[in-house]
């Protein structure tokens, strides 16, 4: 019930399976090779050819009528990406707000911002989603953010995704592309690394292992990997004098099995467990008069620390069964998650204690602790691309569970409770159910011009209650709320191949987020509506110089309605509320060039303007202002060179750089808004190949810039006065160095 949105700031069984498995086994707008072993890197003088599924068909990237960036793996590996706030401002229009650890993220496409609990932008692994549609287990913070090991690659699509997606695929979509298991080829991998954070207390290490093993060959196959990441901490707490507080820790596993009885039958299974613990995130501590450092450039003076944990367990079923006449899909997945984050309200609540008791000020303790179960199940039937006419039917449907305890302590500076203590002690269950059925048909004019219809029906039913035990910010007792809807999005397209190479299209989707029950509290209506957004795109992609050189184009206007947020009583306690409309309009380009066939050079550059259309009492804004979190302009320019050494070694050498324009912590009418600056960020690697093995140098953050990524203000619960800031740093400059081979 507390709105504590830090974002923006306003060995267990499977890895014990897997590690069984592993000792027992015999662009930016495209994806570079995968990461192969190293004499398979051979230089090609034009661009290579991604394959992606976004629009649930395996298709030519260049070929689909929407706008999609992938990054593969060779990117995420040479650029040592471990999570998703190190890829903020690599894409076009994509801002990732990060919450000090990972973990803590959300994600805003094209300008709409997650302003309320739960996301804007869907998170799939590969045909099923993960994270919740409903607003009490509070997806739109916690993001699935995975340690991209032997990912083949991460898709985005920008622009609502309503009609194949359904529920919160408003901004967009974030796709995790596993590896498939190979039934022929024997393979493994191992590597291990090392890294120094300047600053840190003490150095950061990496280890990591992948195998594949034809079981059966032709026939069946698994595939097993396992990575480890720990980065020590670089913050110091000057309240209790320890030095780097935010050590964080990422553990990831994964198994897949694939069964092909013919050539018609394909069965994956795949299992994933991944759990992060941070001892305490990367805010720092900011004057609140000033913006400067309280304690020093990297430090916090909070008595409580808030230390971070989540773990992901995923285990799902993909049929694919060629019926000649039509391709028929069964996604089925089970996740859970479980999440604590722990926070500091002692500027909020701390002065409650000598206003009311006349003791001193103390701290106050708030765990949140949330827990999801979900289930989902979707068939899909989807002709074959020949004739003039497409088509494709399917049916989701979804089913979840969440639990969300809180607390909020009273104490003094020593951890002694106080007689007010426990201030609050809520739980606030819940169940979201959904069933959708949806269907997209295309026909074919001529082999060069077509037109796309689609349209997504659903409906959904929510129940929760709040069942407050203890305290005195809400009144005791047992408080039940339920909720449903019907929800139309829709599709309007069509595509024009002005050559082989060259294709304009046009796109009309809209998309949508769920409303459902709201916080029972005085004055607050007892539900929240869904949102909803039109998104009208103009896009030209074309492919140059003899396949050397690619152009991606898109102009968009969004037209944002209902919006959700996250509102606030005068005592701290947060409930959700419906807030007039936005516009979104902008311009991306996502570009391409092999200059030779061993340097492949890419720029990137989006321009969004997104602003509010009317006043949203909420957020403290008026028609006009600029919605928060959101740069004007992002770019990125990337390069990468591979060259022959002697002694029969390669090596390759890269780097990129991303900027992010100026953007707002709130909107430009509230009186706390204040600026972040424009902020960039170099990165570098190098490796050395010979044969089997691969010795990599990498280098994030070279300049060792320091700019804030979030920031927000932190108020005394009694006076309402603003006390001190908190913002989250970008992390120094990180040099490390790997070792890989295969086997």
């Amino acid at each position: 019930m507390h709105n504590q949105d830090r974002r923006r700031l306003d060995p267990n069984a499977l890895g014990w399976c897997i590690a069984l498995a592993l000792s027992a086994a015999p662009g930016i707008a495209l994806a570079q090779d995968a990461a192969a072993e190293p004499d398979q890197r051979k230089p090609s003088a034009t661009l290579e050819t991604v394959t992606v599924t976004a629009q649930k068909r395996a298709e030519d990237e260049r070929k689909v009528p929407a706008a999609i960036s992938v990054v593969g793996e060779q990117q995420l590996e040479s650029q040592h990406v471990t999570q998703l706030s190190d890829l903020n401002g690599y894409l076009p229009a994509m801002t990732i707000d990060d919450g000090g650890t990972p973990g803590q993220t959300s994600v805003s496409l094209r300008g709409i911002p997650t302003l309320g609990p739960s996301a804007v932008v869907a998170a799939y692994i590969d045909d099923t989603p993960l994270g919740s549609s409903g607003n009490l287990a509070r997806s739109g913070a916690f993001l699935l953010d995975l340690l991209p090991y032997d990912i083949e690659r991460v898709e985005v699509l920008r622009g609502p995704q309503g009609t194949l997606y359904g529920a919160s695929a408003m901004g967009g979509l974030l796709k995790y592309v596993l590896k498939d298991p190979d039934l022929d080829a024997h393979e493994g991998r191992a590597g291990v690394g090392v890294s120094n954070v300047k600053g840190a207390d003490g150095t950061g290490w990496n280890a990591r292992a992948s195998v594949n093993a034809p079981l059966i060959p032709g026939k069946l196959a698994l595939r097993a990997s396992f990575a480890n990441e720990f980065t020590p901490g670089w913050v110091d707490n000057h309240f209790s004098g320890r030095q780097g507080i935010n050590d964080t820790h990422q553990r990831s596993g994964l198994a897949s099995v694939l069964w092909q009885p013919n050539d018609d039958v394909r069965l994956k299974v795949t299992a994933l467990h991944q759990r992060i613990d941070a001892d305490d995130n990367s805010l720092v501590t900011l004057d609140a008069l000033t913006l400067q450092p309280s304690f020093g450039r990297d430090a916090t003076g909070k008595p409580v620390r808030e230390r971070f944990e989540k773990q992901v367990d995923y285990l799902a079923a993909t049929l694919n069964w060629d019926l000649q006449w039509a391709d028929f899909v069964s996604a089925t997945s089970y996740s859970k998650t479980d999440l604590l984050q722990v926070n500091d309200l002692s500027k909020t609540y701390g002065p409650v204690i000598p206003a009311i008791l006349g003791e001193p000020e103390g701290r106050s303790v708030f765990p949140l602790t949330l827990g999801l179960k979900k289930w989902t199940q979707e068939f899909r039937l989807a002709s074959k691309s020949e004739g003039p006419v497409e088509w494709l039917l399917g049916a989701f449907y979804t089913h979840e569970r969440s639990t969300n305890h809180q607390s909020a302590s009273s104490e003094s500076l020593a951890g002694v409770p106080t007689a007010l203590d426990p201030l609050l002690v809520a739980d606030l269950p819940s169940s979201y159910r959904e069933h959708a059925l949806f269907g997209n048909l295309t026909y074919k004019f001529s082999e060069r011009f077509d037109v796309t219809a689609g349209l997504r029906y659903a409906s959904n039913d929510q129940s929760f209650k709040q069942i407050i035990s203890a305290g005195s910010l809400a009144d005791v007792g047992v408080t039940p709320g339920a909720s449903s809807e019907e929800v139309v999005t829709y599709l309007l397209g069509s595509r024009w191949h002005l050559s082989d190479d060259d294709m304009l299209y046009l796109r009309v989707a809209s998309g949508y987020r769920p409303g459902g029950p709201n916080i029972a509290l005085p004055g607050v209506p007892p539900t929240v509506d869904a949102d909803s957004l039109v998104n009208y795109e103009l896009g030209w992609k074309s492919l140059l110089l003899d396949g050397r050189a690619s152009i991606d184009l898109a102009a968009y206007r969004i037209d944002w309605e209902d919006m959700q947020l996250s509102a606030s009583t005068p005592n701290g306690l947060s409930y959700f509320a419906n807030a007039g409309s936005a516009r979104s309009e902008g311009i991306e380009l996502t570009s391409a060039f092999k200059l030779t066939p061993n340097l492949l050079v890419g720029f990137n550059a989006s321009y969004t303007d997104a602003k509010l259309r009317d006043q949203a009492d909420s957020l403290g804004g008026a028609a006009g202002d600029r919605l928060p979190g959101i740069p004007k302009w992002t770019m990125a320019a990337t390069a990468d060179y591979n060259f022959a050494l002697p002694a029969g070694m390669s090596g390759h050498v890269g780097g990129s750089y991303h900027w992010l324009g100026e953007r707002k912590s709130n909107v430009d009418s509230n009186p706390q808004a204040v600026s972040l600056a424009s902020s960039g960020q170099l990165n570098l690697n190098a490796d050395v190949s010979k044969g089997r093995w691969t010795l990599r140098l990498y280098v994030r953050n070279l300049t060792d810039n320091r700019d804030y990524s979030a920031i927000s203000p932190v108020f005394n619960g009694i006076t309402g006065d603003l006390r001190e800031w908190q913002a989250v740093r970008l992390q120094p400059r990180t040099v490390g160095l790997e070792f890989d081979v295969w086997f």
